[in-house]
C-alpha cells in the first residue's frame, strides 16, 4: 500500500510542472453505486484544484469492458477489485488500490415484512419476486449471487432456487433494462410489482426509500453477509498528472469523510 501511495506522491510531484491555466478534464469512470459520492468528490476536487472532472457512471463489468476496448479514461474506481485487476493484468491499468468498502442489504418493498432472521425463508417463499443486478456485468450481481451461495449453506438447493427465480437487471442480453425515465430501477420494480425484494448495496437503500415511501432497508443476517472492497486504479496513456491527483485525493482524509458521509466504510480513514 504504502509504495502505491509513494508511486502516485512522486508521479504527481514530477508533473506538477504540467499543470497549466485550464487544464484538461479528468476522465473518471466510476460504478453506478458511487455516482452521490463521487460526484461530490468530483466537485470538491475541482474546487480545490480547478481542475474539471467528467464522470462516467455504469456497471463495473460494462466499464471495464469499454475501457479494455479503448474508450479513453484517466481514472477507474470499481465496486469490486476483480474488474480493476483485470485491467492491470492486462496492462491497461497500474496497481488496484482498495479505497472503499461496501455491505448488501435486502430492499423489501412497502408492505413486505421480515426480519434478518426471517430473510432466507422470505427469499425462498414461492410468491416473493427476487431480483438483483446482472452477475459479471456488474459486480452487485455478483454478490447477491454470494449471498445465494452462503444461503446454500444454510439450507441446501437454496442457491438453485434462487439463482432460477432471480430476475436479473442491467443493460445486457438475458437482463431486463429498466425504461428511461423510470426513475430509481428499484422503486420501478416495486411499483411495477416485477420485485418483492431486491439485493442490492446498503448504500443505495435511502435513494430507493425516498422515491417509494415505505420500502425496508433489511441487513442481511451473519449467514449470509457479504462485503463489497472497491478498487481504484489509474488507466495507462491518462492524463497521469491529473488521474494521479484525483486518485490521491480520493485516498486522502478529504476522500474518505466524502465516501463516509454516503455510507462507505473508508479504510484509510485513522
Amino acid at each position: 500500500m504504502m509504495r502505491i501511495f509513494y508511486g502516485l506522491i512522486i508521479s504527481c510531484l514530477a508533473l506538477s510542472t504540467g499543470f497549466v491555466a485550464q487544464p484538461p478534464a479528468i476522465r473518471l469512470h466510476a460504478a453506478g453505486s458511487l455516482r452521490g459520492a463521487m460526484t461530490d468528490i468530483a466537485r470538491a476536487f475541482s474546487q480545490l484544484y480547478g481542475i474539471p472532472v467528467v464522470p462516467v457512471f455504469g456497471g463495473s463489468g460494462t466499464l471495464k469492458d469499454r475501457l479494455a476496448n479503448g474508450e479513453p479514461g484517466d481514472v477507474f474506481a470499481s465496486a469490486d477489485m476483480g474488474n480493476p485487476q483485470q485491467l492491470t493484468q492486462a496492462g491497461k491499468a497500474g496497481p488496484t488500490v482498495l479505497f472503499a468498502r461496501n455491505h448488501l442489504c435486502a430492499l423489501l418493498r412497502p408492505g413486505l415484512d421480515a426480519t434478518p432472521a426471517t430473510l432466507l425463508a422470505t427469499l425462498l417463499d414461492p410468491s416473493v419476486k427476487v431480483a438483483t443486478s446482472t452477475p459479471k456485468s456488474d459486480p452487485g450481481g455478483d454478490y447477491a449471487w454470494a449471498v445465494f451461495e452462503k444461503a446454500d449453506a444454510e439450507r441446501p438447493g437454496s442457491r438453485a432456487i434462487l439463482e432460477a427465480k432471480a430476475l436479473k437487471i442491467g443493460k445486457v442480453p438475458g437482463s431486463l433494462a429498466i425504461p428511461a425515465g423510470a426513475g430509481n430501477a428499484i422503486a420501478w420494480l416495486f411499483r411495477e410489482k416485477r420485485a418483492d425484494v431486491f439485493l442490492s448495496y446498503c448504500t443505495g437503500g435511502g435513494a430507493v426509500a425516498a422515491d417509494l415511501p415505505g420500502v425496508t432497508i433489511l441487513p442481511l443476517p451473519q449467514a449470509l453477509a457479504v462485503t463489497a472492497d472497491y478498487g481504484l486504479t489509474i488507466l495507462t496513456g491518462a492524463n497521469k498528472d491529473g488521474a494521479a491527483l484525483l486518485a490521491l485525493f480520493i485516498l486522502s482524509p478529504a476522500g474518505q469523510k466524502i465516501l463516509s458521509e454516503h455510507g462507505f466504510d473508508p479504510p484509510l480513514l485513522p
